[in-house]
């Protein structure tokens, strides 16, 4: 393999590696993050573009991910990397022939769509002139920031944002809780103005970094009466133990993390009113989307 393709193999079997010791899923920069701790990397892959300033390494692992998607052993999705089986089975062959998967995938998409050549995109992944910030890159970065942005909020206007959700998806949430209470339920929400066609929402919020641990969601549970439904949002995330807790619950339990949470406040924007909207105002940028 040309210098290239041995550092594309090397980092995209470090990558799924490094999705597969998390469970499977984890937001894009963290990927790219452990990978440059995982890899020993040579000052030719740490070099910059010139033109754009991008870390060749970085480049070539968003490009040959590309492989990765069209062989079904990667999914990207509002910032998050997921491995999928079929990924997980491949990356059992090894470094070689995974890369050599991807590759063969890669080219097969390109002969059904008429693209050119794999062997000419490889090369023009490491053109200077080619090297432009991808959709995958873009929608990334608009993702940290937008987390960045929520992070920062005191978990009043977390709960504050969460209550506009829920109204922009035609709720109504006569009780939202107040500064200094402590526990409990933090919103209930109903269907009607007077709270008289069932279910009956009651939504627990955290807003942090850490992970939503198992006994958290079981308090929920335990107050969830009949026609009721629960909600947890946590801007942190849930532990694996969480998520099966609330898979296997006899009552509805909906877990909300900070990327699905973006996902609803994407989809039921125009819906918001001009105040709620204010609370994590949104801006379209239109890019021409890939060919799939």
């Amino acid at each position: 393999m040309s210098r290239s393709q041995d550092l594309a193999a090397k980092v995209i079997f470090a990558a799924m590696q490094i999705l597969k010791e998390n469970g499977g899923e984890l937001p894009g920069k963290e990927v790219i993050a452990q990978v440059e701790q995982k890899v020993d990397f040579d000052q030719w892959a740490k070099e910059k573009y010139e033109k754009t300033g991008y870390i060749r390494w970085q480049s070539i692992l968003h490009f040959h991910t590309i492989g990765c998607i069209k062989g079904g052993y990667l999914i990207k999705r509002k910032g998050v990397w997921y491995l999928t089986p079929e990924g997980e089975k491949a990356l059992e062959k090894g470094e070689a022939t995974f890369f050599a998967l991807t590759r063969q995938a890669y080219a097969e998409w390109n002969k059904q769509h008429q693209q050119e050549p794999t062997e000419s995109i490889v090369d023009h992944v490491e053109s200077e002139e080619e090297q432009k910030i991808t959709l995958d890159e873009a929608e990334q970065v608009a993702y940290e920031g937008l987390k960045q942005h929520v992070r920062e909020m005191n978990p009043y206007e977390f709960q504050e944002l969460v209550a506009a959700l829920l109204r922009g998806m035609g709720y109504y949430t006569p009780f939202v809780a107040p500064r200094g209470r402590d526990g409990g339920v933090d919103i209930i929400a109903y269907r009607d103005p007077l709270g008289t066609i069932p279910p009956r929402i009651k939504v627990q919020i955290k807003h942090r970094q850490d992970a939503a641990a198992v006994d958290e969601i079981r308090n929920l549970m335990g107050i969830l009466q009949q026609d009721d439904v629960g909600i947890f949002v946590s801007s942190g995330g849930f532990t694996s133990d969480s998520k099966t807790t609330a898979r296997q619950a006899h009552v509805h339990v909906e877990l909300i993390d900070f990327t699905r949470f973006l996902q609803l406040w994407r989809e039921f924007y125009n819906k918001l009113t001009d105040e709620d909207k204010s609370l994590l105002p949104l801006y379209p940028i239109y890019f021409l989307a890939p060919v799939e």
